[in-house]
């Protein structure tokens, strides 16, 4: 008799069904939709975090991109030269023909000057009292002065040959305003020592000059022949081409004064505005340190809400993982959840930081500089973060059984 074994059935290996990325990102956004003012609020904490790091960068770019701006107007390529210190601690003096000495530099393309009057103060009456100088100097200045400084008229006119040889004088942005001269003309005089000037011209704020702001400026030759000038320049500024700006500065001290070169100071006036511009950088660095933490604790507020719809949503949790979803698929579903809410509030945060910084460039006048790196970078922070923010919920409902989660009350 002959016995014949028919094989065993092969067993049929169950897979579970696989996810799209579509639907994983379709299955995140149902917590999302089903409580929206709880993630609204979580999305504004990481909202507000990077508003505030792309508006310090931007409104930061911003300035510089003015200043760069300004820069390029104004030249970088102004040395002045002025008198320093003696060996003994008084004050040094230039010789007379240091604007004569320097002109003959190679390199230098204009040059001009100012001297100081000390004696002669400036008044608006002659009932002013002498105390109040409001601080302002008087200066006899070269009629090259304005177009060497790159200063611009407010009102009026600079002085020329024939007004630098009468009583007329040009104001500061600053000394006009303190004293209260609002426009110029033949109707408009100052006190200048124990002298009527009439005011012929009101410069604009000279950024690259700003001992001139709060000055009163008068020809040089009346300086000599009513105040006593004794014709020694204070102040010789000189324009360089670019390319000798250096050099020119190497040689400026020995050439304006040949016997006491060490009595001599030379400066260059764009690298105050340049360290002007280091000193917003830092406080830059720390306005970018308050928006970090910002951030972290947008960071919080979103693992914190994770956290929470963890615990609310255990019978859905035990639901999907009894109708066959996986742990990964679980773990999916609350990591893409968190990282839709940190998107949409990093997308968010981008266009507010976006807006803030524009409105504050529009009303400075400034150019809108933001960069790329600013906005990409505040996105991909907020990814960062929200991942790592929903990292522990998932894995949390993960691990969740399907009878332990569907018995939660």
């Amino acid at each position: 008799m002959t016995v014949t074994v028919s094989p065993a059935p092969e067993r049929e290996v169950l897979r579970p069904a696989r996810l799209r990325p579509a639907d994983v990102v379709r299955v995140g956004a149902v917590g999302l939709r089903t409580r929206p003012l709880r993630a609204f609020l979580s999305a504004l904490g990481i909202a507000i975090g990077i508003a505030a790091m792309v508006a310090v960068v931007g409104i930061s770019s911003s300035s510089r991109a003015d200043l760069d701006r300004a820069l390029a107007a104004l030249g970088t390529n102004l040395l002045t030269v002025g008198p320093g210190s003696t060996l003994t601690g008084g004050q040094a003096q230039l010789p007379t023909d240091a604007e004569r000495m320097v002109a003959g530099i190679d390199g230098v393309e204009s040059v001009s000057a100012t001297g100081r009057l000390p004696d002669a103060k400036v008044y608006r009456s002659d009932r002013t009292p002498e105390v109040e100088t409001n601080s302002l100097a008087t200066y006899a200045a070269r009629t090259s002065l304005r177009a060497t400084i790159g200063a611009e008229l407010a009102d009026g006119t600079w002085l020329n040959a024939a007004t630098a040889r009468y009583p007329a004088v040009v104001l500061g942005a600053a000394a006009a305003d303190r004293l209260g001269v609002g426009h110029a003309g033949q109707d408009t005089q100052v006190l200048v020592g124990d002298r009527w000037f009439t005011v012929v011209g009101i410069l604009e704020i000279a950024p690259l000059a700003p001992e001139l702001d709060s000055a009163a400026l008068i020809g040089w030759p009346v300086a000599e022949r009513e105040l006593g000038f004794d014709g020694h320049a204070t102040t010789v500024y000189t324009r360089s081409a670019e390319a000798s700006v250096e050099s020119v500065r190497d040689v400026l001290a020995a050439t304006a004064n040949p016997e006491a070169p060490s009595e001599v100071e030379v400066s260059r006036p764009s690298d105050a505005l340049a360290a002007q511009r280091a000193t917003d950088e830092a406080f830059t660095g720390l306005l970018l340190g308050l928006g970090a933490v910002a951030l972290l604790v947008g960071g919080v507020g979103v693992a914190n809400t994770m956290v929470i719809s963890v615990l609310e949503r255990r019978a859905e949790i035990g639901l999907r993982r009894s109708l066959g979803a996986t742990r990964g698929q679980i773990r999916g579903q609350f990591l893409a959840e968190s990282l839709l809410l940190s998107a949409l509030g990093g997308a968010g945060g981008a266009v507010l930081g976006l807006a803030v910084t524009s409105g504050y460039a529009l009303y400075q006048g400034w150019p809108t500089a933001v960069p790329a790196w600013a906005l990409a970078g505040g996105v991909a922070a907020t990814l960062v973060i929200g991942g790592l923010a929903g990292l522990y919920p998932a894995i949390r409902a993960a691990r969740l059984s399907p009878t332990e989660a569907l018995a939660a009350p």
